[in-house]
């Protein structure tokens, strides 16, 4: 699949239409929802295939964990949430809100949870106007950096952490990074001071008005559903769920990471 360039993939008839998509991510709401990918008719092996030459014609795919895997798996693996080195999307948990190290981020849903596992998106721009309404004196916090936890899945990493502004400006538009789990989890590093009442305040607060009414969207991806996002410009967080008992059932997800610069 890493040979594979869009040449090799041609996509006459919906080529406008990807360019749509592109334009909608980058200029307009910052996310798009394709529904009808034939994913019950086809194997995983298919599955991974159609989805990463799709990937290919929106943007350039990224490695998504220190392993260097460019096409992620979102399923249950039945890690333990509460371990600090693993990353949640393989767990059944909550996960809250967050972006991800990516221009874009898009998910093929092949299977769906017997109960919750809603993708919930809000729009980082309408989060910081709200906030900037109600308390203006926080907003400054969100141009320095916070330490983020890489949560690199390796104990023995000697890079555990990298400071990320939340916020900054690029060609007079508003750019977000934020990631409410990372951002807290770094405080288990014995050498990373605690977040001051302050931050932990303005972490809470951004988090309220992003789950508030009238800011936040809920989908329940079914299968067959792709899901793309602009983690400049969109916030994403995943509700807990429950599985069904049968493992061919189970929620399961493809996921890329994309360049679309």
């Amino acid at each position: 699949m890493r040979e594979l360039t869009p040449a090799d993939f041609p996509l006459p008839t919906l080529a406008a239409e990807i360019s749509r998509w592109r334009a909608e991510l980058e200029s307009g709401r910052g996310f798009q929802v394709v529904s009808g990918v034939p994913v019950e008719r086809w194997s995983g092996a298919e599955a991974e295939l159609a989805f990463w030459c799709l990937g290919l014609h929106l943007g350039r795919p990224g490695a998504q964990n220190p392993q260097g895997d460019l096409l992620g798996h979102v399923h249950d693996t039945g890690d333990d949430a509460s371990d600090p080195w693993v990353r949640l999307y393989r767990t059944s948990a909550r996960i809250a809100y967050h972006c991800d190290a990516a221009d874009v981020v898009g998910l093929l849903c092949l299977k769906s949870a017997r109960r919750g596992g809603l993708s919930r998106i809000a729009s980082s721009v309408s989060v910081y106007n709200e906030l900037l309404a109600r308390r203006p004196d926080r907003v400054d916090r969100l141009y320095e950096p916070f330490l983020l936890d890489l949560r690199n899945e390796d104990a023995t990493a000697r890079l555990r952490t990298l400071p990320v502004p939340p916020c900054r400006f690029a060609g007079g538009r508003l750019r977000t990074f934020y990631h409410s789990d990372y951002f807290r989890s770094v405080e288990r590093y014995p050498d990373v001071p605690p977040l001051t009442p302050d931050e932990r305040a303005l972490l809470d607060l951004y988090e309220e008005i992003a789950a508030g009414p009238g800011l936040s969207l809920d989908m329940d991806l079914r299968p067959g559903d792709i899901q793309w996002l602009s983690n400049h410009a969109i916030l994403h967080a995943r509700t807990a769920y429950e599985d069904h008992p049968e493992p061919e059932r189970r929620r399961h997800l493809l996921r890329l990471w994309l360049s679309i610069g």
